[in-house]
């Protein structure tokens, strides 16, 4: 896991062309990313031997605070990567709730 943080910084632009190529380039990493981390949330609906355990308040509330400390200490806004990082989170828990009933089907105890 890559544990360097660097702060983030927009570019100055003087058009909006420029503007939305900087943010088409962000959203590529960003979609790679999401990517290898929906990875992740396969691996653990595997890992995870109960179904009530893919909701995890203390790990909901561990991410929002860290995510609102990152865009703080960055200059950024935490209101709106506290919104962005719930709605992850909730299409998260969706699709690991869906991955660990797949990960089941026709598994009988």
């Amino acid at each position: 896991m890559n544990t360097s943080l660097s702060h983030p910084a927009a570019q100055h632009c003087n058009s909006m062309t420029e503007v939305r190529s900087h943010i088409d380039a962000l959203d590529e990493r960003i979609t790679a990313l999401l990517v290898e981390r929906t990875g992740y949330m396969t691996q653990a609906a595997r890992i995870k031997q109960d179904a009530g355990k893919v909701y995890d308040q203390e790990r909901i509330d561990y991410i929002v605070a860290r995510v609102r400390h990152l865009a703080d200490t960055w200059g950024g806004q935490p209101e709106v990567l506290e919104a962005a990082y719930r709605a992850l989170m909730d299409a998260s828990i969706a699709f690991e709730h869906r991955e660990f009933a797949r990960l089941r089907e026709g598994v009988t105890a």
